[in-house]
């Protein structure tokens, strides 16, 4: 199993976890932000199920009918999990908003605390351990998992607030007030990763300061009398780059060749753990206006 994977199975185990113990104290203490806490536990549970069977598919390698590989399941991973996230955070501002109202009364407090100190301890270490298979990975489900697990953390901090001042004040309209706090900071979040799962699967060029360098490794070779056409993008790990590159018409294809080795091994080191595929294509002149 690759540490990929692992890292689906552990997230899985671990929401499982806190789903009996958050809605079995939910349910008793009636406490809006331990309840959507639990709900939000239970999604956890699916979307770790689906990042695996997500990761599974993107780790295939290329096919005749695939020919770029299945990367892109990574991205759609992401929009669907950042809409699970969306759809769980207006859940915990209704909740928090009909508590309020009702001015609905929490109880078994000693042992929602309990629960909530046990969750941001279990929680904190998936994501630390998370992060680490991430930089290791560059995997785009693991990040998406990690900001998703991240969120929970904040959130179950914010739940632990709440109740610790609803414990000492006797102030249950405070627990919808924290509800719905954390509904907006999961949406706010849910929306950066849709975002960042739509752009990949829109072919959106990596990021500026990437392609700045590619430009520079590309134009600082004596050989090289300019460039055009440069696109590039991701899908999963793997970066792409495409770009043609202008000689002079003298120059031989083997020294040519030799440039266009070169200026990709210059690039692979811009970011070492991604996966590089380049397409260039080498002119004896600048044919841009005939394109």
């Amino acid at each position: 199993m690759t540490l990929q994977k692992s890292a689906t199975v552990v997230a899985s185990i671990v929401a499982g976890v806190l789903v009996i113990i958050k809605l079995i104290v939910g349910i008793l203490s009636g406490s809006a932000a331990v309840l959507a806490s639990a709900i939000d536990s239970i999604l956890d549970i699916f979307v770790s199920l689906f990042n695996y069977f997500a990761i599974h598919k993107s780790e295939k390698a290329p096919s005749e009918k695939f020919n770029y590989g299945l990367g892109k399941i990574e991205a759609l991973a992401a929009v669907i999990e950042g809409t699970i996230i969306t759809v769980s955070g207006f859940f915990i501002f209704y909740k928090g908003v009909i508590n309020i109202i009702e001015d609905k009364k929490i109880e078994y407090l000693d042992s929602s605390i309990v629960v909530m100190i046990i969750s941001i301890v279990l929680t904190g270490g998936l994501v630390i351990f998370l992060n680490k298979v991430y930089e290791k990975t560059k995997n785009m489900v693991v990040k998406s998992d990690a900001l998703h697990y991240k969120t929970d953390l904040f959130s179950n901090s914010a739940v632990l607030a709440s109740l610790i001042i609803v414990y000492f004040t006797g102030w249950d309209f405070i627990d919808g007030i924290f509800g719905i706090a954390i509904a907006i900071y999961i949406i706010k979040e849910a929306y950066e990763l849709i975002k960042d799962g739509v752009l990949m699967l829109l072919d959106a060029s990596l990021d500026e300061e990437t392609v700045e360098k590619i430009k520079e490794i590309i134009t600082k070779q004596p050989e090289v009398n300019g460039y055009h056409f440069l696109k590039t993008r991701r899908s999963g790990s793997d970066n792409f780059v495409d770009v043609h590159i202008v000689f002079t018409p003298d120059i031989s294809l083997l020294a040519a060749h030799r440039v266009s080795d070169k200026i990709e091994e210059e690039i692979k080191k811009i970011d070492p753990k991604a996966k590089w595929h380049f397409t260039i294509h080498l002119d004896p002149y600048d044919d841009f206006e005939m394109h």
